[in-house]
Formats: C-alpha cells, structure tokens, sequence
C-alpha cells in the first residue's frame, strides 16, 4: 500500500514543481529579461545541474539499446518542443487561456495510452477527464476570456503543446533496462537543451545576459522546479503508475500554478476559480481513490 501511494505522489511533487514555473518566468520578465530567455535559461542552467550530479555520482555514461536510446530521446525531444510551442502560444493566446488548452494533455495522455495498450478508458477514468476539464475551465478563468478575436495559430500551438506533453508522459512511462535515473535525465535534458538552442535564445550564454546580468538567478530556480525535480521523479514514478493516471496526476500543476501566481504576483483569485481549483484536485484523485477502494476487495477474496 505504501507503493500505491508513494508513486502518485511523487507525480503530484513533480506537477507541482511545473506549477511554479510561470509564476518565475513571469518575475524574469518583470525584471528585463524575455520570456524566451528565462525559458532558455532553465534548459540551460539545467543542464548544467543535471551534469555536475552525473559527473559526481557516476562519470561514466550506460550502453544503451536502439530501443532505450529512442525512448530518451524522444521524451527529449517532446520536453523541448512543449516549452517552445507553448511559447508561442501565449504570443496569440491570453495566458488563462493557454493554460486551458496546454491541459488537454489529460485526455490526449488518456486516449494516447488507450491506443497504445488497446484497451478502453475505465469509467474512473472517463468521469475523472470530465471533472478535470470542468475544474479547468474555472480555475483558469477563462469564462470572462473575449474568444472572438483569437487567432487560430493560438488554438494550434496550444493543442500542439497538450499533445507533445501528453507524449512526454507516455515516453517517461516506458522503462528503459540498466539505466540509472541520472543517466536518464541527463540524456532526456540534453536533447531537450538542443532542441531550445535551434529554436529559442541560445546565445545568452555567451552574449552576457545569462550570469553577468543575472538571468542565472531565475535560471537556477527554473532548472531545479522545471528540470531536475519534475525529470527525476517523473522517470522515477510514471513507469510503475502508467501514462494514463500519471497524466490525470499531473493536472494538479493548474492549481498550483493558480496558487503561487496570487501569492506572489497578487493576482485575483475569484470564487469560480476556487470551486475550479477544488474540482481538479477532486478529478485528480478520483482513480487512485477508487483503486485503493477495489484493492482490499481483492485482497480478500484470495
């Protein structure tokens, strides 16, 4: 039992952490600097993080099959791309708004696992997607969002960014044999790190702006909540729950994010989204709830 419950939690620690990051990057920008670079400063400093921890504990990196090098890779590739086209999301889409769609991940991360274990959703499962999407739609306030002047590249990138993400999860819940946790995340964060080089602000690493100008504060918190945290677990937990509950899990990283944005950036908290914030922990819950329910059952019965 202390299994079944250690696992979803660190899913919820890791969304939590992914929480925290808007509220940092919009700080970065409150303080001169532009979302691209904040957002190129947590791959970078990172990196870095996630390598010094490698050369300390090992040095000395795995074999790797053509299946296991795949896997990291692509949940790589898919962690990079979801920064960049959220990005470009919030260009056309109010943040509220974009939060909305990047959160579709839950039932992208649902029907993706369906699809690749050929198998139906459970009716936990299907009722816990419904009270996560209502819970969303007021805990973002996107009620007293104008929809009518979006331009339909907001609503592509933002869908675009659900989808990458829900296939980030996928990828992290396939184990890959005789590679430690670390060697995992510094593979998975290097090809992340090359994939916002090619698109985003590489050169703040030579140009000044990363450590003589001080993006390497908001780097550092941003490396440690967005990649270090969040990977570690991630790679730890997501193999023994599965993609399709640990994609319902992650949805706690919008109320946290809510959270933290009125702490810190006092923005409004209304009543609609507190009822919002309650039904997505309610839905996120929801499968693991049922589960340790059914499980004493079948204890019993053996």
């Amino acid at each position: 039992m202390k299994t079944n419950v250690l696992y979803p939690l660190l899913i919820v620690i890791a969304s939590s952490s992914y929480g925290i990051l808007s509220t940092i990057v919009k700080v970065a920008m409150l303080h001169g600097f532009t979302s691209s670079e904040a957002v190129s400063s947590q791959y970078i400093i990172g990196f870095i993080l996630v390598l010094t921890i490698f050369i300390i504990t090992q040095r000395k990196l795995p074999k790797l099959s053509k299946h296991g090098l795949f896997i990291l890779v692509s949940a790589g590739i898919f962690t990079g791309i979801t920064g960049i086209v959220y990005g470009e999301s919030l260009k056309y889409l109010p943040a509220s708004l974009a939060v909305v769609m990047l959160f579709q991940f839950t039932w992208i991360g649902l029907l993706l696992d369906c699809v690749i274990h050929k198998r139906l959703p459970s009716r936990p499962e299907v009722i816990s997607i419904l009270i996560l999407f209502a819970g969303t739609i007021l805990a973002a306030g996107v009620l007293n969002v104008d929809l009518s002047d979006i331009a339909i590249q907001g609503w592509l990138f933002g869908l675009a960014a659900a989808f990458t993400f829900a296939c980030f999860i996928q990828f992290n819940s396939r184990p890959v044999e005789g590679v430690t946790t670390t060697s995992r995340v510094l593979i998975v964060s290097f090809v992340a790190l090359i994939m916002i080089s090619i698109f985003l602000s590489p050169e703040i690493a030579w140009n000044g702006k990363l450590f003589a100008e001080g993006l390497w504060k908001y780097g550092l918190a941003l490396g440690l909540f967005g990649i270090i945290l969040p990977i570690y677990l991630f790679s730890i937990a997501v193999p023994k729950v599965g993609g399709a509950l640990a994609s319902i899990l992650s949805a706690i990283e919008l109320p946290v994010a809510v959270t933290v944005s009125v702490i810190v950036l006092h923005e409004s908290l209304t009543v609609l989204q507190v009822i919002g914030i309650a039904l997505v922990i309610i839905g996120m819950m929801l499968p693991s709830m049922l589960a340790n329910r059914k499980s004493p059952v079948k204890e019993a019965g053996t």
